[in-house]
């Protein structure tokens, strides 16, 4: 009998343990009888069962931490912020690289991880690789670039640097919690010392992430003892604590947008620095030019984790030349997109256990004119068709005209479902389609990516000098694939809030400070001679023909 994987709520640089756990049961587990599976869960959460007797389906187990780990967490963050930003740039930098290092040691692993909490094992892949650009020279070397700039006037030195905020703390998203959360620790290379709570839902992942990819190298580094700090609670009671404790300068915020915006305003009131990663509705144009395969492949990004994935194409616009072509190449896609156990190859479906507002989208579609292109239905795990099944089917709808695009719910919110509405935009010029799709676009009010596929350089152009309100554009590209240097998160609106942009923690989590350092400098003088010197210098100006 093989031993459960657990881990303890990690605070101060010291294991803490707990009366009480929450399991990790395998997706395969639950796949096989979701009825079973559920119900042993919620009885080894309860204390009723000990999960030495169910190894064949308990992956690991976390400790659910009390208040007084939540509370004990932030005080050991703060004791910890002012050594650790004191650290050397070089130092924190160090951490990039070990982190990586270890990602590169031990990444099959993490990818298992992933795996038995749910993830499909080509996206578990994807996700890793998308940390080490995140972790690689490329991206740090350019993050620390911006924290400091300096010139010399003068007997002055004069600095523009960005100063760490000090506590950050850290709220993952149910879906991709590990990745997002080692994302969000990227605010210890600025100097920032940081709380995570990882999701109850799926917190094996992030433990598993930060205890065993990240805190090796904090230690070998000497960071002080609460420079990060990790623990397992139900999210209310934690954000409260951290909206209340004047120890907590920043609460990144990745979930709901009807949430996010509640606590930024709570953190107002309170004077807390928020940072939102809340939602995602992009937008993909296809122009008459496009390379309708290849843009048929990055279209059939919408329906990876079943749709469960922020950054995916949400809402296709076509040129109507080629909007025939294309639903031929969507249905042929979205047919080969299968479910199944998350260990297997090419298996991109997650199981979907509330799907209730999909047919819910689907149906208001339908009432308002769309057509079902391909899909609209559940799945068993083998892909045969099913009334109650765990998977839903990608599905492609078809909407005539932007005008009864903008009256459909799957256009106008973020579904969260393998579901991609496809708008066939109304015949005209060039010049009228191509301004019609840009004013859908430019209307989003969620702002984290959009793309284009188009040869014509001309409507590059227009797209790229008229799309201003997101996070990241793309032309001609896959619209979820990870690249060094580029963000991979943020945006306006209802993706990042009255304050987003495009996101690298490691700046987000700072802020701009002037200083300047002088020698010999009579102080009356720099007051109360600048005038002079101004006149002077206009005058001397003047004499010499300016």
């Amino acid at each position: 009998m093989r031993p459960v994987t657990t881990y303890d709520s990690y605070v101060a640089g010291t294991a803490v343990p707990s009366d009480r756990y929450v399991h990790t049961v395998s997706t395969s587990a639950v796949l096989a009888d979701v009825f079973s599976a559920l119900t042993l869960k919620r009885r080894l959460d309860q204390g009723a069962v000990d999960s030495a007797e169910a190894t064949d389906v308990v992956v690991g187990r976390v400790a659910a931490a009390d208040e007084a780990t939540v509370h004990a967490a932030t005080a050991a963050a703060a004791a910890a912020a002012p050594i650790w930003a004191a650290t050397p740039l070089s130092t924190r930098l160090a951490l990039a690289a070990g982190i990586r290092a270890r990602l590169e040691e031990r990444h099959e692993e993490f990818v298992d991880v992933l795996i038995a909490e749910g993830t499909p094992r080509a996206l578990a892949e994807w996700q890793v690789a998308g940390l080490f650009d995140a972790f690689g020279e490329i991206t740090v070397n350019f993050c620390a670039g911006q924290l400091e700039h300096t010139t010399q006037l003068g007997p002055r030195t004069l600095t523009l640097r960005r100063v760490p905020d000090g506590v950050v703390a850290v709220n993952p998203p149910q879906n991709a919690p590990a990745a997002s959360a080692l994302f969000g620790v990227t605010a210890l290379l600025s100097g920032n010392a940081v709380i995570v709570r990882a999701p109850r839902s799926a917190p094996l992942g992030v433990m598993y992430a930060l205890r065993e990819l990240v805190v090796p190298v904090l230690d070998e580094l000497g960071a002080p003892p609460g420079t990060l700090n990790v623990l397992c609670a139900r999210p209310s009671p934690v954000i409260k604590h951290w909206l209340a404790s004047p120890d907590v300068d920043t609460i990144f915020y990745t979930g709901s947008v009807e949430t996010g915006f509640q606590l930024e305003q709570d953190a107002a009131r309170h004077g807390t620095k928020v940072i939102l990663e809340l939602a995602g509705n992009d937008c993909v144009v296809v122009w008459r030019d496009a390379d309708l395969a290849l843009a048929t492949e990055a279209l059939a990004e919408c329906f990876f984790g079943s749709g469960q994935i922020c950054m995916v194409p949400n809402q296709v616009l076509v040129h109507p030349d080629v909007a025939e072509e294309l639903f031929d190449r969507l249905r042929v896609a979205a047919a080969e997109i299968r479910p199944g156990p998350p260990e297997d190859e090419g298996v991109l479906l997650s199981p979907v256990l509330r799907g209730e507002r999909f047919f819910t989208f689907v149906r208001d579609a339908l009432a308002k004119g769309a057509t079902v292109v391909h899909g609209a239905r559940r799945l068993e795990t083998d892909g045969t068709p099913s009334d109650t099944g765990l998977f839903l089917e990608p599905t492609v709808l078809r909407i005539d005209g932007l005008d009864r695009a903008d009256e459909i719910d799957a256009v106008r919110h973020e579904t969260f479902f393998p579901l991609l509405p496809v708008v066939v935009c109304e015949p005209g010029t060039d010049a009228e389609v191509l301004a019609a799709m840009l004013a859908h676009v430019t209307a989003n009010p969620y702002g984290l990516r959009n793309s284009l596929w188009a040869r014509d350089p001309d409507v590059i152009e227009r797209f790229l000098t008229s799309v201003t309100r997101c996070g990241l554009l793309k032309v001609n590209d896959s619209h979820i694939g990870f690249l060094p240097f580029l963000p991979t998160h943020g945006g306006p609106g209802r993706t990042g809030g009255a304050f987003g942009e495009a996101n690298y923690p490691m700046l987000r989590t700072t802020r701009l400070q002037g200083v300047s350092v002088a020698v010999g400098v009579h102080p009356r003088a720099a007051v109360f001679d600048a005038y002079t010197r101004f006149r002077t210098g206009r005058q001397t100006h003047a004499v010499h023909g300016g």
